[in-house]
């Protein structure tokens, strides 16, 4: 599968090779179905402290 935000990313690119103005955040609408911001609302939860603590010994440079 693909990250949403990369197939927002290539759709965005693929508009503009085509000289179509279509924007990132427009382009992550059409991916998502609705604004991003919505989306994060309604789908996207706080990560659990495990999560965290996973994401800390996988990623120790961020």
């Amino acid at each position: 599968g693909f990250c949403r935000n990369c197939l927002s990313k290539w759709y965005a690119a693929a508009a503009a090779e085509r000289g179509l103005e279509l924007g990132y955040e427009e382009a992550r609408e059409t991916v998502y179905g609705m604004p991003y911001d919505e989306w994060k609302a309604k789908h996207q939860t706080p990560a659990t402290p495990e999560q965290q603590a996973a994401f800390a010994r996988s990623h120790p440079d961020h």
